[in-house]
């Protein structure tokens, strides 16, 4: 199905916010050493992965924004300054060591088959959120029965799925970023150890605090209708709501 972002609300958006959802290829390197400068491709150049982006332009990492028409996204780039970009979606996916995937949920069958081959083995960050009245009945209760994670890595299979950065609107991230601790919580799941260390990472960098929730079939515990959906708390907090150990 098309993909449709809302570039003019998106650069509204961050510039209320005050600058300003598919993670990617990976080298075999630590963590640690992704998180200085790692290139991260948007998928979805909305308001929710402008302002994620945004973020981590502001921590260093060269950002590629993509859309199926890329001239539209030449504003906003400019405002985030040289270290962003915009592309097609195949040309984030190329550029990213890590990608980041924001997009109705409708659209992941699609992505997967114009793109799976590009985004086996890679890592992926879904901040996709299945909702009934845009996205269609069927994968709505697809995810319910499911639960999300399992449903996203069956569409995007082959990518070392993380979720993450879907529990909150764009507004609270944009405001809530780096501000004093305790940082707010952002919950994350994966069932690629590795994948999930620099998901970690890169929730770090962007200015919050990483809660590891468990595998991909704990992450419908912060789906939509979850207990750690909506969440605006501090990672204590938030591993208190989930019974997490410390």
């Amino acid at each position: 199905m098309p993909l449709h972002f809302t570039h003019d609300r998106v650069r509204r958006g961050l510039l209320t916010a005050g600058g300003c959802a598919l993670l990617v290829a990976l080298a075999p390197r630590s963590a640690a050493q992704t998180t200085s400068g790692m290139r991260v491709g948007i998928i979805g150049a909305g308001r929710l992965g402008g302002t994620i982006g945004g973020l981590w332009v502001k921590a260093g990492h060269p950002v590629m924004l993509s859309s199926r028409h890329p001239e539209e996204l030449k504003e906003l780039v400019a405002g985030l300054g040289p270290l962003a970009k915009a592309g097609t979606v195949a040309e984030a996916i190329a550029f990213g060591d890590a990608l980041f995937i924001a997009v109705p949920y409708g659209a992941l069958p699609q992505i997967g088959k114009d793109h799976g081959g590009a985004l086996k083995g890679k890592i992926l960050l879904d901040a996709c959120n299945a909702v009934a009245g845009r996205d269609g009945g069927a994968v709505a209760d697809e995810v319910e029965q499911e639960g999300i994670g399992v449903v996203s890595q069956k569409y995007l299979g082959g990518a070392r799925l993380v979720r993450a950065f879907n529990t909150m609107s764009y507004a609270i991230l944009a405001r809530e970023a780096n501000r004093p601790a305790p940082r707010l919580a952002i919950p994350i799941a994966g069932d690629d150890p590795e994948a999930v260390k620099v998901a970690a990472a890169l929730v770090t960098d962007a200015g919050f605090d990483p809660v590891v929730v468990g595998k991909l079939a704990d992450a419908r515990k912060f789906q939509r209708g979850g207990p750690g959906y909506g969440q605006s708390v501090s990672a204590a907090e938030l591993r208190q709501k989930l019974s997490l150990a410390p």
